[in-house]
């Protein structure tokens, strides 16, 4: 028969029955369990085979069978020699459903009750729950929803399982609707409340969320307002109380802050104390704090971060710098003392590196100041960190030194670094109306491989361009930082289909260049350059590029004048052969069609004097400085390069160009930055070349230029060519809207040319161009940093010092030419290269640049 010894239920521990005699374990038999294990039971029960047991073991077992969490009743009894546990498993959880939540993520709210033990397929503990539950509305209560609520079902399945489902009323936000500071007498409500982060419901409060209550930003808020007045020499201000009310209907915040702001004191004598390694009157030179100002404490601080940096260079990275105030009540003065405590000199044990799973441990090594063995300085520490950003490959770097156990004078450095594209890669495939398959692929990459070699390779056909290119850099190409490059390339381009003047040219060269470090942050360069240029011109080329008449190609000299019909606009150039033909109806020469001396030959285009073939030898000489904080999307520091580029004699052409271009980031605020860029440009010919060359004019417009005017559109147009053509031309009114074309008896047409083309942009040899831009974060975007937003002002134009007489918008250097736009714009540092977007309003502009709102890039940051 079997005796109960003990029983419990829902884990207390009760005594149903008792026997008095105590008896020896022969066995021990479980009975009840499903999911859980013998081994479970026998591992947590502390009765063993061969014990002999009285009630208070009994007791004990019983209490320890509970604490696994695995039962909700357990029972203990006798049989004969034989110890029977009867057990009554928790259930296990099936599925878990929650409903109503927004503000937080379903997978968030999943993910906390796993780490608390309540997951499908767990057992399942109804106090966990509640406290969940609990826990669930404290957050709510800390996001300002005051109204909400977390309500629990659990629902009971078959084979003791159990379904969970989390009702969630996350109610409204309650809105600050007033902000009280009482006892301010030296400053007003007004200036004390823009020290706060939480505001009073306005107009962008639903962009910004600054008038939801939160308690830690309340916190922030009450430290702000504290340093605000310690800055300002209220060495006894204090926060006497906050109290934060909540209106009836839970959906109104009404916070007071009640203060005492004491009297100003003024800094009587400032006293250096401790060990301060360096020279005393250098430690002196950082020192931010004065006899006679008014105290500030941010001034006190910083002044200690300045010292602690300075024994930091001398290896001192353990040092302490404590600033000490001392206020004397009587005369309201304060004496200022600091503590420095250096610590022992620091070695460098190792430096590693974390994070660079493409980017080989070589490329960050070599831009490593601080070097392994050698005394710490966190001047070099620190400037390591900056050239690891400036190289352009990772989105953020960080530093951080630690102690090696069981040394007091040695530290390991170690840069975590993200990293993000560092490259272009572009494609098309497409069809074009006369031009067919459009095929392009190019591949631009600054870590090759990650060896931080820049590698170029582009081959691209289209109606514009057939292009060949490969490019190849190695920064350091001796361990110094020199570095060396070359390209060879082959290039067939129609500028008629990028807004340019009609020509055509085909180009083969290479180039070999150097660069040499003249300093951490500048270093010059040298360029020798080489091509073979041909240029292809057509009977509707503009005058400045040829005025030489050309036969019309491709027509039948045997046509009879009854196929051809002539517009009166442009029989005027036909020679007087040419006229009687056409009277007598006999056969037509339409070889030599315009008489020359009918035509304007006061101008002689580029080709006419120079040719249309050259060979070209350059160098290019250049000189860069940079402080900018990242490669990619920098935010603070300057930049500045300025090249020039001369073709040499020897050449066909002779030449130079001179350009300049820089920037300059400021912090405005917090999120806001100020960034000023401009570039500059200058050309013109020498020697035996009697112009600048017009395939090496500047062109402006577009992205990287002034957005809201097109490609190349800025500055110069074209002299419209001569109206050459003798076939047929549609009209209106006199003026030719189509293209001429002469047709065989059957109206077959034999041959298609222009006649006349609008003005062309033609470019200049001068280039003025600047932009000012303000950055800012993008709202509802957390990581930001592969992207940039700003708004921005660009100006400028392309100038020209020898124009045509019958060059449309071409001026020597005017400022009041100057075109002006404004809008906004979006970088994003893509897996495919940066696309960029603006939308922008031109301000100014001249009557024939042609503008553009909408402009998008795949390749280019502007």
């Amino acid at each position: 028969m079997k005796d109960f010894l003990k029983a419990a239920s829902l884990g207390l521990a009760l005594p149903v029955s008792v026997v008095a005699q105590s008896f020896v374990v022969n066995d021990i038999r479980v009975e009840g369990l499903q999911r859980v294990s013998a081994g479970t039971v026998f591992a947590a029960l502390p009765v063993r085979v061969g014990d002999t047991v009285e009630s208070l073991e009994i007791q004990t077992a019983t209490r320890a069978l509970f604490r696994t969490g695995y039962f909700q009743d357990i029972q203990i009894g006798r049989e004969n020699g034989v110890l029977v546990i009867t057990v009554r498993e928790r259930p296990a959880i099936s599925e878990i459903e929650i409903t109503g939540n927004k503000a937080i993520q379903t997978e968030d709210l999943l993910k906390g009750m796993a780490e608390n033990g309540l997951a499908e397929g767990q057992i399942f503990k109804r106090a966990t729950l509640e406290g969940l539950a609990q826990e669930l509305e404290r957050q709510y209560v800390a996001q300002g929803r005051y109204g909400a609520s977390v309500k629990t079902e659990v629902k009971e399945l078959p084979r003791n399982q159990v379904e969970l489902k989390v009702i969630v009323d996350e109610g409204s936000v309650a809105a600050i609707k007033h902000i009280n500071i009482v006892g301010n007498q030296a400053f007003s409500d007004e200036e004390l409340e823009e020290i706060f982060e939480l505001q009073t419901s306005g107009w962008l409060s639903w962009l910004s969320s600054d008038d939801k209550y939160s308690r830690e930003k309340l916190t922030g808020d009450l430290e702000r307002l504290e340093s605000y007045y310690l800055d300002r020499g209220y060495l006894e201000f204090k926060i006497d109380s906050t109290q934060v009310s909540l209106s009836p209907d839970k959906e109104s915040v009404f916070i007071t802050v009640n203060v005492t702001e004491g009297d100003v004191y003024k800094v009587s004598e400032v006293d250096l104390a401790g060990d301060p390694v360096v020279s005393e009157e250098e430690i002196r030179r950082l020192l931010l704090v004065r006899e006679g100002q008014t105290f500030s404490q941010v001034l006190m601080t910083t002044t200690s971060d300045y010292i602690t940096k300075r024994l930091g260079n001398e290896g001192y990275t353990f040092a302490e710098v404590n600033g000490m105030p001392e206020p004397n009540e009587e005369d309201k003065t304060v004496k200022v003392t600091f503590f420095i405590d250096p610590g022992k000199r620091a070695y460098v044990r190792r430096i590693n590196f974390r994070g660079n799973t493409r980017t080989s441990d070589e490329v960050l090594r070599r831009e490593m100041r601080q070097m392994e063995s050698s005394s710490a300085s966190s001047a070099r520490i620190e400037q390591s960190k900056v050239r690891l950003e400036r190289l352009g490959y990772f989105k953020e770097v960080q530093v951080e030194t630690t102690e090696v156990p069981g040394t007091s004078d040695q530290i390991d450095v170690e840069y975590t670094v993200e990293e993000q594209p560092s490259g272009t890669i572009g494609g098309t495939v497409g069809y074009a109306q006369n031009s067919g398959i459009v095929l392009g692929a190019n591949v631009q990459e600054n870590n090759w491989l990650g060896t931080g070699k820049s590698v170029g390779v582009a081959i691209n056909t289209s109606r514009y361009q057939t292009v060949a290119n490969f490019s190849y850099t190695d920064p350091y190409f001796t361990p110094d930082g020199v570095s060396r490059g070359f390209n060879v390339f082959y290039q067939e381009r129609d500028y008629s289909e990028i807004n340019l003047a009609s020509y055509n040219t085909t180009t083969y060269g290479a180039g070999l260049n150097f660069g040499y470090p003249i300093s951490e942050i500048s270093r010059v360069g040298v360029n020798f350059g080489f091509s073979h240029l041909e240029l292809g011109t057509r009977t509707n080329s503009v005058k400045e590029i040829s005025e030489t008449p050309r036969p019309i190609e491709g027509i039948d000299s045997s046509i009879q004048s009854s196929d051809v019909v002539f517009d009166q606009a442009a029989q005027r150039y036909f020679s007087p052969e040419l006229q009687e033909a056409r009277a007598a109806g006999e056969a037509l020469d339409l070889s030599a069609p315009v008489d020359p001396a009918l035509l304007n030959t006061d101008l002689d285009g580029f080709v006419d004097v120079n040719g249309d073939e050259f060979d070209t030898f350059s160098v290019t000489g250049s000189y860069a400085r940079s402080t900018l904080n990242r490669g990619i999307l920098a935010t603070r520091g300057s930049s500045q390069r300025a090249s020039v580029e001369v073709a040499v004699p020897g050449g066909d052409l002779e030449y130079y160009k001179f350009i300049y271009t820089a920037q300059y980031f400021r912090p405005l605020t917090k999120d806001l930055t100020l960034r000023l860029r401009t570039r500059l440009g200058y050309a013109d010919s020498f020697g035996d070349t009697s112009e600048l060359p017009f395939f090496e004019n500047f062109y402006g417009g577009g992205f990287g230029s002034v957005r809201g005017f097109e490609r190349n559109t800025l500055g110069p147009r074209s002299t419209p060519p001569t109206p050459y053509a003798t076939v047929a031309c549609a009209t209106e009114d006199g003026v030719i809207t189509e293209v001429c074309y002469v047709q065989n008896a059957a109206g077959d047409t034999l041959a298609v040319q222009p006649s006349f083309r609008e003005p062309q942009p033609f470019g200049g040899n001068i280039l003025m161009e600047g932009s000012a831009e303000v950055i800012f974060p993008l709202p509802f975007i957390k990581d930001q940093r592969s992207m940039q937003s700003a708004f921005f002002i660009d100006a400028g134009n392309v100038f020209d010092t020898s124009c045509g007489e019958s060059q449309l918008n071409c001026y020597d250097v005017d400022l009041e030419r100057v075109n002006v736009s404004a809008g906004i714009g979006l970088t994003w540092i893509s897996g495919f290269g940066p696309l960029t977007f603006s939308v922008a309003k031109a301000l100014e502009k001249n009557d024939e640049d042609e503008v553009e709102v909408f402009q998008f890039s795949l390749g280019n940051s502007f």
